[in-house]
Order: structure tokens, then sequence, then C-alpha cells
């Protein structure tokens, strides 16, 4: 399997390495480590071993693993409640240029720890999901 990486690359030199880090699991499609600068206790990353900025420029054959070690790590942290978290560019709140999958466990339903999320709903009409429905199906 190719694999693809950046030298200047934070989560690259994790991979290599290069930099500690506190690993949990490793597979030949992913790593995965506790985050430093965590939400909540048990702040995991899972990164694809390939490095693109978005998860649209990674190759699929690097997901296979991702969702596995999201439970994995989930199961082990014996967290009732979590998110799964994936962002993609600076104004969708990513940090670094290397796609990665937080998972975070939410231990109270207070916004003291975990992940806080606004949720800002909005109210289309069925004619405009109609339209977009339409648009998309005929790109997938």
């Amino acid at each position: 399997m190719a694999t693809k990486s950046l030298a200047s690359c934070i989560f690259c030199k994790i991979i290599k390495g290069e930099i500690p880090s506190f690993k949990l699991i490793e597979t030949e499609k992913v790593y995965s480590f506790l985050d430093i600068g965590p939400l909540s206790k048990g702040h995991a990353l899972i990164i694809p071993k390939y490095h693109a900025e978005k998860l649209h420029e990674v190759p699929d054959e690097y997901f296979t693993d991702v969702l596995p070690a999201a439970k994995k790590i989930a199961l082990a942290l014996e967290a009732e409640n979590y998110n799964l978290l994936q962002n993609n560019g600076r104004i969708a709140h990513q940090e670094v240029d290397h796609v990665h999958f937080h998972v975070i466990p939410k231990p109270a339903a207070s916004d003291n720890e975990g992940l806080v999320v606004g949720w800002p709903a909005q109210k289309p009409s069925m004619d405009e999901l109609k339209k977009l429905h339409e648009e998309l199906v005929t790109k997938l």
C-alpha cells in the first residue's frame, strides 16, 4: 500500500516516531493516540497513514480501519456518551492539515467537558430539499 507523508506535518512526524505520542492503536492504515489538548479525559485522535488535508483527498482504503479503531477506543474508555468528529478546512475548525478523527468522551451533560456543539438548524422548504436532492443524486 502506497503511503504519502509531508515532512513538515506534525501528524506525519508522529506516525514516523519523530515526535512522541501516547499511541493507542496502530494498523497498516491508521495511527491513533491521545490528544495532548483534550476536551475530556480520553480524547483520542485517529489519523490515516496517508497525508491529505481533507477527507475527499484520502484514498478510500485508508478509511477501512478508522471506525473499527474508534469503536475499540470508545469501548476501552467505557464511554457511554461520546462524539466522533472530523473537520475539513479552517472555517470548519480543522487545526492540523492532515485528515484526522476525534473520539471525544462526553462524561456529563454540561458544557464544562467534552465537545460543545452549536447546531444552527436551517428550515429549508420541501421544494428546496427536493431540488438539492435531485442535484446531488446526479453527481453521485
